[in-house]
């Protein structure tokens, strides 16, 4: 018999590679159990990536997650393997070094095991730090190489790559396929020059199954040597996700290696509670085309764990497209002509953009940057008229070296927006920023927490943090689901006949509420009314729970939003008017000029600056921070 393969159930991924959220804490701690029964897991990945983003999209306390889900695979020795982005942390731009210092050292303190950090740039002055921030704090650190398929990515550059990676101290090395288009012939000799040199260092293999040939790669880097294989299972396996448990086990059984048994009865109890979990909300939020192989995905590259929101984003951005191609008598779009739309533009923006490997937050880049150019250009606009500051600061090397070089047409876009390209190390560019907030939670009043945590969490996520202690991420996470379990059922009642009471004929139309729904959520004790809508809201009244900013003087009845030009939203996404807690927001008085920074709309997973067309004064701002905006909505106005 060959030596030994181990398994690692990526639970997090497998629901992040589905749709948009992951189990409450209440469920993970359900199924926890019954995964480790199953007998046959030597790691189980819990948390990192959006895991915490989302409890506190949730209205739940991330750390709380963290420490009651990482606890019984401690108690039952299995390991606990977290994502982190190396320069980024666990968000989508760049993070201070003090905070980055401080990540390791929560999350080793609240059962987190080994770190697998990933630079989505390749970019090893990136990953340095982590190493050593990692190891300071008692956990492995597991480096990755992000692979993809281009002129630039050769078995060399990523054997390279490694080297260097177990130079600065690396503990085991993670070949991250993460959109599954690594070629098993290429990625079997990676893993080979790995353990030539090095053969005391572990592999472990992460692939999706979306393009096809990750099952083949999980057999060639086996035999190359790999020693830990990251699987899925039913009914989140394949699709956007991964390989299924039983066929790598059966198929790894049949070519001679020693792998673990699955006790079936435990399969089956995960099985079904991921079921009744999908059942329950999660499965709101997974597209069903998700569960299916996508060969298409050879081309543009994109990650699994990816698609998951993208097509659960492409709804909304059809719908923004439509409404422009009827207000312009122009035929209606369909979902897969967009997609094929959005595919093609990726492959002309990556090679321009410097060939950033796809994977979060680049992949999430370079994916806005090609739908943000379908989009425009469909309105009749230039591509490229509508680049996000993060994008930004990719294209600028402020988030690393770029690993080819950049098109002419996006230097001249640079030059003649006056931005300016660095060269120097990327963390240089991010200040220390604890004690800010430290002094921010003093005035609030609020606990830094146990070992601190509470502290790295605002500075990890300041917006989503501040939405989560007031209530108001749990207010509009409740009311989005009771919208979308309304549609899901077609809040679905009869519509009753015109003329007389008769019964209705067999082919009944369903109908949903024409108008708002009033409705009560409670959050820990406390009663808010929120509305919630159905279908086509323009033109329907609206009650957010936050009131929007007043302007400063009466405004006349047929301009409530204030006197003078409007601000109208680019896109549809979530009004802010900083970006960080500490940042100035504008303010209605305010004096502003053509070119300034006005607010952002954040929308899939990045900020978008909306800036002043004109210059004047800030007559009113229409709205509060964290609420929902359409498309060409007033954001605010100026005189």
């Amino acid at each position: 018999m060959k030596r030994e393969i181990k398994f690692s159930l990526v639970f997090r991924d497998m629901w992040q590679s589905a749709g948009k959220y992951v189990p409450t804490v209440d469920q993970l701690t359900r199924v926890a159990p019954a995964i480790i029964e199953m007998g046959c897991f030597a790691r189980v990945e819990t948390n990192g990536g959006g895991f915490e983003q989302v409890n506190l999209l949730f209205g739940e306390n991330p750390n709380r997650a963290v420490r009651e889900w990482t606890k019984p695979f401690h108690e039952a020795g299995i390991q606990t393997h977290m994502l982190d982005r190396a320069l980024n942390g666990l968000r989508m731009s760049p993070v201070p070094d003090d905070v980055r210092q401080l990540f390791y050292q929560v999350k080793k303190a609240q059962g987190t095991d080994i770190a697998r950090t990933f630079c989505g740039l390749n970019d090893v002055r990136n990953i340095a730090p982590s190493i050593k921030y990692a190891k300071a704090a008692g956990m492995i650190s597991q480096c990755s190489l992000c692979i993809t398929h281009s002129p630039i990515h050769t078995v060399e550059y990523y054997t390279k790559m490694a080297m260097e990676l177990i130079e600065l101290g690396a503990d085991e090395i993670c070949i991250k396929d993460m959109a599954g288009i690594g070629r098993p012939h290429s990625l079997g000799q990676i893993v080979a020059n790995i353990k030539a040199k090095h053969p005391e260092i572990p592999v472990q293999y992460h692939s999706h199954a979306g393009p096809g040939f990750n099952v083949a790669s999980i057999l060639e880097v086996c035999n190359a040597g790999c020693d830990y294989i990251d699987v899925g299972m039913e009914p989140l396996s394949w699709g956007t996700g991964h390989a299924d448990l039983l066929t790598v086990q059966a198929m790894l059984k049949d070519a001679g290696y020693k792998v673990p048994e699955i006790n079936m009865e435990a399969y089956m109890k995960v099985r079904s509670l991921i079921q009744e979990f999908m059942d329950d909300f999660l499965g709101l939020y997974i597209s069903p085309k998700n569960r299916l192989m996508n060969s298409l995905l050879i081309g543009p590259g994109l990650p699994g764990g990816m698609m998951g929101s993208l097509m659960s984003d492409l709804e909304k951005n059809l719908e923004t497209i439509n409404k422009n191609n009827i207000k312009n008598n122009k035929p209606l779009m369909s979902q897969d002509q967009l997609l094929i739309k959005l595919f093609d533009e990726v492959a002309y923006v990556w090679p321009r953009v410097g060939y950033p490997p796809l994977v979060t937050p680049f992949s999430q880049y370079v994916k806005n940057l090609a739908l943000m150019n379908v989009m425009q250009m469909e309105k009749g606009k230039a591509r490229w008229s509508m680049i996000a500051d993060d994008i930004w600061d990719m294209i600028l090397g402020k988030a690393g070296r770029l690993p080819g070089p950049l098109a002419p047409e996006i230097i001249e876009k640079a030059k003649a927006e006056g931005r300016e390209f660095f060269e120097g190390n990327p963390q240089d560019n991010y200040p220390d920023s604890l004690d800010k907030y430290r002094k921010l939670m003093n005035e609030k009043q609020w606990e830094t927490g146990e070992d601190d945590e509470e502290l790295f969490e605002y500075a990890m996520h300041p917006a989503q943090y501040e939405a989560y202690r007031s209530g108001k991420a749990k207010v509009e996470f409740k009311a989005d689901v009771a919208k979308k379990k309304a549609e899901k059922q077609g809040a679905a009642k009869p519509v009753a006949p015109a003329a007389t009471p008769a019964a209705a004929p067999a082919n009944v139309t369903m109908a949903m509420p024409t108008t708002p729904q009033v409705m009560t959520v409670d959050v820990n004790g406390q009663a808010f009314k929120v509305t919630v809508a159905f279908g086509d809201t323009a033109g329907a009244p609206s009650a957010p729970e936050t009131p929007a900013a007043p302007a400063t003087a009466p405004a006349p009845a047929a301009a409530p939003a204030g006197a003078g030009k409007e601000v109208l939203s680019p896109l549809e996404g979530k009004f802010f008017l900083v970006k960080g807690a500490s940042d100035t927001p504008v303010k209605v008085g305010d004096v502003v000029k053509e070119g300034d920074v006005l607010c952002y709309v954040e929308a899939m997973k990045t900020y978008n600056a909306v800036r002043a067309e004109f210059g004047g004064t800030v007559t009113a701002i229409c709205l509060a921070s964290g609420d929902a905006v359409s498309e060409d909505d007033v954001l605010m106005t100026i005189q």
